[in-house]
């Protein structure tokens, strides 16, 4: 039972960015929404972010603290987009209930 947790290779971590990848770009495709669009764009970038470490653990060289350096760099991309679309329903929330 132990050995079915601890065999993960790097494939796995790969197909689950390819999936994560696709489920983003269907949703950016699909929906019309500016929100569910972000939300989709921010799922990509996790999926990138996945790939970029999964490829800096295979390879573990000196290049490896650059990837996890610009990991760290998209994920504060990810949350300044987070807070665009915050600020999108908060708009979208004060143009509905101000009186016209």
């Amino acid at each position: 039972m132990n050995g079915i947790l601890f065999d993960i290779g790097y494939g796995h971590f790969l197909v689950l960015s390819a999936v994560l990848f696709l489920i983003g770009v269907a949703g950016v495709l699909i929906r019309r929404n500016a929100l569910i669009m972000l939300m989709s764009v921010e799922i990509m970038l996790n999926a990138a972010n996945i790939a970029l470490l999964a490829f800096a653990r295979m390879w573990a060289d000196e290049a490896a603290l650059g990837a996890h350096t610009f990991a760290l760099i998209v994920i504060g991309v990810a949350a300044a987009e987070a807070a665009v679309g915050l600020a999108i329903v908060a708009w979208n929330v004060w143009q509905r209930l101000s009186p016209k």
